[in-house]
């Protein structure tokens, strides 16, 4: 049964307080706070059901489809797809399926259509040197291709795959320039962004020797691999985990990776206190705001309105919003018991709001669309992240 969810915080009383930097949103286009938004969503997703809970595989991982009926507030599982482990990242397709990378240190990868039917599983242990998955997987500019980040679990070495985007295969493979690759992303220009969290793992993933950190974020050549630059912040202790790309400025030079932060510190209150977003402008890396909001771990990142970012506090249960106005400072836009997952959200009336992914359910922010929430249709836990399908 579910229980009763925990109140998400409107968005006219949380933008009160920011409303001096969203009045200057305003004026570049913002729609209309009385637009009607969208009426359905369908996202990719994975989860895992409770144990004890009478469901058929209780206790089981799954990924699958979601949709969201926002007018009949309710989530249905449009399809759904049994699985022998964990995923951790989902991309979405064109025409609305999707790719699911098994967690860390993953086996497997499968392409999933827009029925919900698996189109293509492809195993690792078919391929040669043996390499683990890390749990996110980009495409290449033209769509040909697919990265991978990966470890060789006999030296820690981190790796990316470059697969073929029909069959899954790996066709080359390039030096990640670190240990612990995590999620990356193209550039404007075609180069691979990767960002290597650093931490030394055993070969079931399990951290250890934390004092030898040395996590970076690199930039390759997308055709070719070659390290094209590498950047680092000064505290090691600071795990570069997920990231993604402002949605503001009037050029794509304007545009800046956000990157979600993991403090590894031994000290508990140093870890807790610890920055959980760093910024990269394709020169130099910086940390905008020292805030300890999100208690030293952000478990997800996504765009926000105006150029900003939210940022998932998953230990501290709270979604966190980063804007460039108030720049030394996150705002808090959701409470909510186990958040974590967000995917960018527009709906129809533009500008970047976000859903949220929680214990109990999905919810709804958006600077200009009143907030909402929808309860999971039976005892189920979303998995870290998701995206929102054509």
């Amino acid at each position: 049964m579910m229980h009763r969810r925990q109140l998400l915080k409107s968005s006219p009383l949380l933008l009160g307080s920011l409303f001096v930097p969203f009045a200057a949103l305003a004026q570049q286009g913002l729609p209309d706070p009385a637009a009607p938004a969208a009426a359905s969503d369908r996202l990719a997703a994975a989860w895992r059901t409770a144990p004890g809970s009478g469901l058929a595989h209780a206790g089981r991982d799954f990924t699958g489809i979601l949709e969201l009926d926002w007018p009949q507030r309710q989530v249905r599982i449009a399809a759904q797809v049994l699985l022998p482990e964990r995923v951790h990242g989902l991309l979405a397709e064109p025409g609305g399926g999707f790719l699911a990378v098994a967690s860390r240190p993953g086996r497997f990868l499968m392409r999933i259509d827009a029925q919900g039917q698996v189109a293509v599983h492809h195993a690792l242990d078919e391929e040669s040197p043996q390499r683990t998955l890390d749990g996110h997987i980009s495409p290449s500019a033209d769509g040909q291709w697919l990265y991978t980040p990966e470890t060789d679990p006999s030296t820690g070495q981190g790796w990316v795959s470059v697969r073929d985007h029909s069959t899954l295969r790996k066709v080359a493979q390039w030096s990640s320039h670190g240990i612990d690759p995590h999620q990356c992303l193209l550039d404007d220009s075609g180069a691979l962004v990767l960002v290597n969290g650093g931490i030394p793992r055993n070969a079931d993933g399990s951290k250890r020797e934390l004092h030898r950190m040395a996590s970076s974020l690199v930039r390759l050549d997308g055709k070719s691999g070659e390290l094209l630059g590498q950047w680092r912040l000064p505290d090691p202790r600071l795990s570069m985990r997920h990231v993604a790309w402002s949605l503001g400025g009037e050029s794509s030079a304007q545009r800046l990776l956000g990157i979600g932060l993991q403090a590894e510190h031994d000290d508990a209150q140093a870890r807790n206190e610890a920055p959980t977003l760093a910024l990269w402008n394709g020169k130099s890396l910086q940390l905008p705001s020292r805030s300890a909001m999100a208690g030293g771990y952000a478990g997800d990142i996504a765009p926000g309105p105006g150029g900003g970012f939210i940022v998932s506090g998953q230990k501290v249960n709270r979604g966190l919003l980063w804007h460039p106005d108030d720049p030394g400072q996150l705002h808090t836009i959701a409470e909510l018991r186990e958040l974590c997952a967000l995917a960018a959200w527009q709906g129809k009336v533009g500008a970047s709001g976000v859903l949220i992914g929680s214990a109990r359910g999905v919810s709804r922010w958006h600077p200009s669309v009143p907030a909402a929430m929808l309860a999971w249709p039976q005892d189920m836990s979303p998995d870290n992240h998701w995206v929102v399908l054509a």
